[in-house]
Parts: C-alpha cells; sequence; structure tokens
C-alpha cells in the first residue's frame, strides 16, 4: 500500500557536508512513516520514497536526523535547478512511500 504525504518545508544546506540540499518532513508526516517502515530499516533506517516537487519528480530515499528529530530529504541538485531552488525557499512536497 502506498501512503503519500503532500507537505511544505524550507530548503537548508547541511553544514560541513560541502553542498548536500535537503527538506525536513514535518513532525507527524515523519511519526507516520516512522511507524509504518518501523525503526531499524536498511541503510540506517532509510525509507525508499518517490517525491514531486513542482514538475520534477524522482525516487530517493528519506533519512532519520537524530539532531532534527525527524526524516530529511536530500533535495539533489538537478532538482534544484530544474526548479529553481536556493536555500531557504519554501518547496511544496508530494511524498509517497511505497
Amino acid at each position: 500500500m502506498v501512503e503519500s504525504y503532500r507537505f511544505e518545508s524550507t530548503l537548508w544546506v547541511a553544514t560541513g557536508t560541502g553542498s548536500w540540499h535537503f527538506i525536513s518532513l514535518p513532525n507527524d508526516e515523519s511519526d507516520q512513516i516512522l511507524d509504518q517502515a518501523g525503526p531499524a530499516g536498511p541503510g540506517f533506517g532509510s525509507v525508499r520514497v518517490s517525491v514531486s516537487i513542482g514538475s520534477t519528480s524522482w525516487r530517493t530515499s528519506i533519512f532519520p536526523d537524530t539532531k532534527r528529530g525527524t526524516y530529511v530529504l536530500p533535495i539533489k541538485k538537478a532538482v534544484r535547478v530544474a526548479e529553481g531552488l536556493t536555500e531557504g525557499d519554501v518547496v511544496t512536497v508530494v511524498l509517497d512511500v511505497a
């Protein structure tokens, strides 16, 4: 069963990692995904997802971030360029967990 989530979040850059850009999932959605996926998923608890931002869609994984207490979604450069996104932009995300 596929679970779909739609939310807005701010694009941020991780310190000390070069140019890695992320979006933090809201706590409610993150908690629901954790309940569905369980805490001990493969790849350090990563969860495979399909994502759409604007007209760009792709498959990736979200990762638990203990510092933020939520899952984070990496936003690759191709998506940022295609959608004209920069750090601090508020982004509408559609995320499907299969």
